[in-house]
């Protein structure tokens, strides 16, 4: 009997269930919704269930409000914790959010000791060091999804201002998930030919401040919640890499001991996902500007970790 793969999502909100649809709709593997609020999980696993013959999709999904479920999952994908609300910045969430990844971590930990950790809640690269800390898990099976959302939403922008489709449009975004991320226009490219060449400065520097700023505008659109669409999608994205053995390079928050001379800190840089998890971060080479804005968004994580304390 062939084993299918097994993914937790934690977190039943909008991040959570949208992410546990398009794991379905891929076919990528069985799904297990976990939440705290009874009903909510197991609501959204029967409806999406009731979609199933519809789309023709042959996957099995379980909604709990336990971890029993869960055991023996090969990713899972933590989306739990309070989202921004307008006003609110990334920071104000610290203190509960890591509360809530720390207790989740450890039900993770314990039920699938061997799975890949994909973290979403925020504050990103924060909560990712907690899962890390609280889990035991070796470095490359825990890792937080920002650059892969950052750079859709920069190659939204610039496939717009260019008028091309977004399947011939790459970027680069490294750095913390936040208003101190690092675009680098320089390694983004249309079919092969890097953006500086086709746009002009200032539009490129309209784009970098929209991009950075990309979430609190959705927040101040919706102004009762945040993006969940493209944030679940950039989890999947790495999921799948890694179920397939893809080795897709992608930018995600991974812990770097003297990489980029960034030390004990979990910051966004392009890795290779595989089957092994993250099988290798890619060092690319940086102007004094880029550093200097790279080592500043390390900066603003390293803060957030000595106000927790870990």
């Amino acid at each position: 009997m062939i084993r299918r793969n097994k993914v937790t999502v934690v977190g039943a909100g909008n991040v959570g269930a949208t992410a546990a649809h398009w794991i379905a709709a891929k076919e990528l593997a069985d799904v297990v919704l976990v939440d705290i609020v009874e009903g909510t999980p197991q609501g959204k696993s029967l409806d999406l269930a009731q979609a199933a013959p519809i789309d023709g999709f042959d996957v099995k999904l379980v909604g709990a409000n336990s971890y029993e479920a869960t055991a023996d999952s090969d990713i899972v994908i933590i989306t739990a914790g309070l989202p921004r609300k307008p006003g609110m910045s990334r920071d104000d969430l610290l203190k509960t959010n890591s509360d809530i990844v720390g207790g989740v971590t450890e039900q993770v930990a314990k039920y699938s000791p061997n799975s890949f950790i994909i973290v979403v809640s925020n504050p990103l690269d924060a909560m990712t060091q907690v899962a890390y800390k609280r889990s035991g898990f070796p470095k490359n099976r825990v890792m937080g999804m920002a650059g892969v959302l950052d750079s859709a939403r920069m190659r939204c922008f610039l496939a717009e201002a260019l008028d091309v489709s977004v399947e011939d449009v790459t970027a680069f975004v490294l750095g913390g998930h936040g208003d101190t991320m690092v675009p680098l226009p320089r390694y983004s490219t249309c079919a092969g030919i890097p953006v500086t060449e086709l746009l002009p400065k200032e539009q490129l520097d309209a784009i970098i401040t929209r991009t950075a700023n990309g979430g609190a505008e959705i927040v101040g659109l919706l102004k009762t919640g945040s993006a969940f669409y493209a944030p679940s999608l950039g989890a999947v994205e790495m999921a799948t890499s890694i179920l397939k053995d893809k080795k897709r390079i992608l930018p995600c928050a991974v812990l770097l001991e003297g990489e980029y001379g960034i030390n004990n800190l979990f910051v966004g840089v392009p890795v290779k996902l595989g089957k092994n998890g993250v099988e290798q971060i890619i060092e690319i080479s940086l102007t004094t500007e880029e550093r200097a804005a790279l080592h500043k968004s390390a900066g603003s994580v390293q803060e957030l970790i000595d106000v927790l304390g870990i």
